[in-house]
Formats: C-alpha cells, structure tokens, sequence
C-alpha cells in the first residue's frame, strides 16, 4: 500500500469500445487540461497489442501533467508499460496478487460497489482507495446496484483510505458526493461525451476545496 497516495477531484476513466487513438489522445489531454487528478485506462475490446500501445502512449501523457495514469482489470498490462498501477472489480485478479504482481508503490483501487465491508476488508489488505456507487442512472453500467449518499457519510467515518464515487455522476448531482465524504468522482461520458472536454472537466474540478485545480504539462 502506498503510505501517502491522496488525490481530490476528478478521476477520468476513458470510453470502452471503438475509439480511434488519437481522438482518444487528444479527449484525455483536453481532461488533464481540466483538472483531472487521475486518469483510467479502461479498454474491453481491444486486442492485447492494441491495449499496449495505447496504454504506453496514455501513460507518456499522464506524466507530462503530473497525474497517475491506472489500468482496469488488468495487473499485467500496468506491469508491462509501468502504469501508476490498477482498478479491480469482483471478477479481476484479487488484491494480493495485484500486490505482489506490482510491487508496494502500485495505487491498487477496488471496486465496493454498495458494501462497506467489502471496503473494510479491502483497506486492511492494503488498496490504496475504496470506490462504491453506482450513486446515479448510469449509461455505461445500467445494472450495477445501487448505492446512497448515507453509505457515502458510513464509510468517511470509518475509512482512511480515498474514497472514490461512481455512477452517473454530473456537476449538478456531484457537490453532494463530495459534501458526504467523496475524495474523487470517477466519470465517463461527463467528460468524454460532452462536446467541450476541458470545460466539462473543469466544471467537476469546481465541486472540490481547491476549486478549479487544472494542470501544466512539464516543460
């Protein structure tokens, strides 16, 4: 487990399916413009070379503006290209293997979904942070249950770790998020489907203390 990992704000996961490399380039350096804290790499259809090349490219990206760059699913592809480190579900490999597999200094995030123990029992086993929701209607996961913002205000008492909010979430619906105890909203299609990128991310950047943070490249 990292010992002093903590980010607040927007954590960007990228659109599944289709998408050509260099739009898909050009949206997440329009989000780091924005703001973004942290940026995931979540691909489910694309070819194990595909996923390496467009990984390695996003990862050279996220160090040029400072932020983690972290792969869903999957431990060997963050191993491979020397990603920040993983997001695991209920059907990825587990959090020890992760571990082991990545070494201390990998942010390793696991999804609670509506269950405090579930996040209990991750944060004692080392992740890094906890992520529970779906909080809102959710275009990208319509099924995944449901979660309210009293767990939200449950698990800031008795978490240490970041806590990561998932699911629908719009600048409108997020201040409350926050207000009960969210360190990150995860978004996709409010960012990524929105015509102005930079401007959407911005617009979450806003919910947090430190306001509109947005990033420089390194020179």
């Amino acid at each position: 487990m990292t010992e002093h990992w903590s980010r607040q704000g927007l954590y960007a996961i990228t659109p599944g399916g289709p998408l050509n490399p260099a739009t898909l380039f050009d949206q997440v350096a329009h989000c780091l413009q924005g703001g973004a804290q942290v940026v995931q790499y979540r691909d489910k259809t694309g070819t194990a070379e595909h996923r390496l090349e467009v990984a390695r490219r996003l990862l050279r990206l996220c160090r040029e503006f400072r932020v983690p760059l972290l792969i869903n699913d999957d431990p060997a592809l963050a191993l491979a290209v020397g990603a920040d480190g993983v997001h695991l579900g209920r059907e990825d490999p587990d959090l020890a293997q992760a571990r082991q597999r990545l070494g201390p200094g990998a942010i390793i995030g696991i999804s609670c979904y509506n269950r405090l123990d579930l996040a209990l029992a991750a944060e004692a086993g080392g992740a890094d942070y906890l992520a529970f929701g779906r909080f809102f209607a959710s275009a990208t996961k319509p099924q995944a249950v449901a979660a309210g913002l009293e767990l939200l205000r449950e698990a800031r008492a008795r978490l240490r770790r970041p806590i990561v909010a998932i699911g629908g979430i719009t600048p409108e619906n997020g201040g409350a998020l926050v207000q009960a105890g969210a360190d990150l909203l995860a978004v996709i299609q409010g960012v990524f489907g929105q015509p102005d990128i930079q401007s959407a991310a911005r617009a979450y950047s806003r919910l947090f203390p430190l306001g509109d943070t947005r990033h420089e490249s390194v020179p």
